[in-house]
């Protein structure tokens, strides 16, 4: 009967210690979770006229999930374009306002060629001919400058117009920018803005973060720093209720390389460690993980 008390007595020994080893109080290091935050701020200035956020809805990256009221920019830009319309209607039309010269020109060479096989002939003169070539030498000059003046005005009122297409690219840039873009996949965890409500430009909107995938900061002491390096796996615990833990697979991806003083909300494995160096594990999240939830490691 003593025999039998022992081994049982044994038995529930050997099961508190393999319920340590699992998380229950014996760890490596100890942390809490946090995420990558975007607080996602205004880029224009007016009445939310669009807004589709609410705390703990699921967006997606790319997703227009509101619009700042766009009225007065869209009439800016009507204007503009009808002014750059304006100024280009007054544009010559060189083609056609060469084309007598250019006929002019086609007759005096017809004539040109007629005078000549006339001169051949000596049915002609060498005064006509050198009349007709002087006659041709005007044409060809004045179709010269008519040309070069007809194309600097053009080209005049093309440039008054870059300005307002300047004014233009400026005025798209602001209406694309009062489309509130979603950056990143992830769940609202705080809305500060609400719809009808007047904004500014850097005025915080809401807080998103990627919950999909976890990052525990941990701490470690100088002697545990030989035991751990990039990519290792580790076992991550946090508490499921009442003596009972969840145990989860981690990865760690990035061990600071200066030491500093233990954070008081911290327990370290060696409880006299005055400095420690943080590290941060990475945690596929699956549902129970929350931002600030404290959590253990074992390497």
């Amino acid at each position: 009967m003593k025999n039998r008390l022992l081994n049982i007595a044994f038995i529930l020994a050997a099961a508190f210690l393999i319920g340590c080893s699992n998380g229950n109080g014996d760890f490596d290091a100890t942390g809490t979770f946090e995420a990558e935050e975007i607080i996602v701020s205004s880029e224009a200035m007016g009445k939310i006229v669009m807004f589709q956020v609410e705390e703990g809805m699921q967006l997606k990256q790319n997703q227009i999930v509101g619009i700042v009221d766009t009225t007065q920019l869209l009439l800016k830009r009507k204007q503009l374009l009808s002014s750059i319309t304006a100024v280009l209607s007054k544009q010559p039309d060189i083609s056609a306002q060469l084309a007598a010269l250019q006929e002019q020109i086609k007759t005096a060479e017809v004539e040109k060629k007629r005078i000549e096989n006339l001169v051949k002939l000596d049915a002609a003169t060498t005064k006509q001919l050198d009349d007709v070539n002087s006659q041709l030498e005007v044409l060809n000059k004045q179709y010269t400058a008519a040309k070069s003046s007809l194309t600097i005005t053009k080209q005049g009122l093309q440039s008054e117009t870059l300005p307002l297409i300047a004014q233009v690219e400026q005025i798209e840039d602001q209406i694309k920018k009062s489309y509130i873009t979603n950056p990143i996949d992830g769940t609202v965890l705080t809305r500060y803005a609400k719809l009808d409500e007047i904004t500014s430009n850097g005025k915080a909107l809401y807080k998103i973060a990627d919950l999909s995938g976890m990052t525990l900061r941990a701490y470690v002491d100088g002697d545990q720093l030989g035991q751990i390096k990039l990519g290792q796996k580790v076992k991550v615990y946090i508490d499921k209720g009442e003596d009972d833990q969840k145990e989860m697979s981690g990865e760690i991806y990035w061990v600071s390389s200066k030491a500093e003083f233990t954070p008081k909300t911290i327990q370290t494995k060696d409880e006299r460690a005055n400095l420690v160096y943080a590290i941060k594990v990475k945690v596929i999240n699956d549902g129970y993980l929350k931002i600030g939830m404290y959590g253990e490691v074992n390497f």
